[in-house]
């Protein structure tokens, strides 16, 4: 199959790896792509947001699916650009991407499917933002309504900080306010064909930027699967009480959801919330989700794409545990520092069972003498989450040890990765 993966990102990386990983010899191309994925497959240095561009480089070289990565060409209307010319895209079009570009949308959304999630209200001025605080009280949440990045949510007992956080972003657009719920975060992805749903193994992602969960919120520092602290009806629950009402909604408001259904959840005690919606593979979970997938990723993607999910079983999963732990630069995700040099990658890709996926690097000529001519080139972050180690085990205290003793032998100046991911994992009480 000729695959086009668009996307520079570790989630895009981990994608093409699942898709390498199959006997399959498939034919893929990387828009635009990373150095790391440049080592792997073909890339282009072509617009992923572009859709004009996008759609004619598909038909022009025969693309049989085209695999969206981040959210940005999903809310730009990738999808609905490749679809016109007939061919298969895994991603939503702009209308049904919007589950993820605004969270008013996708709180209507739930409001008309009856999913269970918190109470919200739309703010569009630090007057109107400052009374919704007062009366949903402490602790507060505040969210950007738009693409933030990772980086618009804030949950703090702190009013002043809050309300702080909502006059920064209402520069940007409208925000949200809402309730706080009491709980555990989980992941899961269901795959989607505007009809059926899939479950994929459940993940836990770390937000914050600190052990201990302290420090600001990111893109996400780490994450596990599978996830045993979780009951075994859960993936099911989800299915039936939100998934699949907001699917069946979707498609009746002539919007259909094809593609990656990310619910990120918390467990209550009156069982699982909606916390957010995104619209793609979140990262850095898909990095400990796709390493387990035993059933081959290309017929999932393409089966989603083509309305052909109905009657497929539900993916296979190994039961290995895998641990992936994100290292970022100085200064992230404030004012994160690039252009550093990155070494020791092939000592920790020589860790068994362990992967470096890449996120923000690239190939630089650096000078070797500043009074000649000489340079060589090296491998850079040119980001803020600059890759993930992956790794492996029959246990949760091997896949730390493996992924710890990969990213230690990394080097970067004024790195940073937490030493907790998956530190304290404790099965479900029975």
């Amino acid at each position: 199959m000729r695959i086009l993966v668009l996307g520079s990102g570790a989630r895009e990386h981990a994608i093409i790896r699942a898709l390498l990983s199959e006997d399959a010899d498939h034919d893929i191309t990387a828009a635009p792509g990373n150095a790391g994925i440049a080592e792997d497959v073909r890339t282009v240095g072509i617009d992923p947001t572009d859709g004009v561009i996008v759609a004619s480089y598909a038909e022009k070289n025969n693309i049989d699916l085209v695999v969206v990565g981040p959210e940005a060409p999903l809310v730009a209307g990738v999808g609905d650009a490749v679809r016109q010319r007939g061919i298969p895209v895994f991603g939503p079009g702009a209308d049904a991407a919007k589950l993820e570009g605004s969270k008013a949308f996708a709180k209507r959304i739930m409001e008309s499917a009856g999913v269970p999630t918190g109470r919200a209200e739309v703010t569009a001025t630090v007057e109107e933002a400052s009374s919704t605080l007062d009366r949903f009280g402490a602790p507060y949440v505040v969210k950007a309504n738009g693409l933030a990045a990772g980086k618009g949510v804030l949950v703090t007992s702190d009013r002043d900080a809050a309300l702080a956080h909502a006059t920064e972003w209402l520069e940007h657009g409208t925000v949200l306010v809402e309730e706080f719920l009491d709980g555990r975060e989980v992941s899961l992805f269901l795959l989607s064909d505007g009809e059926h749903v899939l479950p994929l193994s459940p993940a836990q992602d770390y937000k914050r930027l600190l052990d201990g969960d302290e420090g600001p919120n990111t893109g996400g520092m780490g994450a596990y699967s599978p996830v045993p602290w979780l009951d075994e009806n859960f993936v099911d629950e989800v299915i039936e009480t939100i998934a699949l009402p907001t699917i069946r909604t979707m498609a009746a408001a002539q919007t259909p959801f094809v593609g990656l259904l990310y619910c990120g959840l918390i467990v209550t005690d009156a069982g699982p919330r909606v916390i957010e919606f995104n619209a793609r593979f979140g990262d850095p979970e898909t990095q400990v989700v796709l390493p387990r997938l035993v059933t081959p990723l290309s017929g999932l993607l393409f089966a989603a794409a083509t309305g052909g999910l109905g009657g497929l079983p539900r993916p296979e999963f190994a039961l290995d545990v895998a641990v992936t732990v994100v290292l970022a630069s100085e200064g992230y995700p404030a004012a994160p520092v690039t252009g550093r040099p990155l070494l020791g990658l092939d000592a920790a890709s020589a860790v068994p069972e362990v992967q470096v996926l890449h996120a923000a690097t690239d190939v630089k000529a650096l000078s070797t003498d500043a009074t000649s001519s000489w340079s060589t080139e090296t491998l850079v972050a040119t980001g803020g989450r600059v890759l993930s180690v992956v790794a492996l085990g029959s246990t949760f205290d091997e896949a730390r040890e493996r992924a710890y003793a990969a990213i230690g032998s990394i080097t970067l100046e004024g790195g940073q990765y937490r030493s907790d991911i998956a530190a304290s994992v404790a099965p479900a009480a029975h």
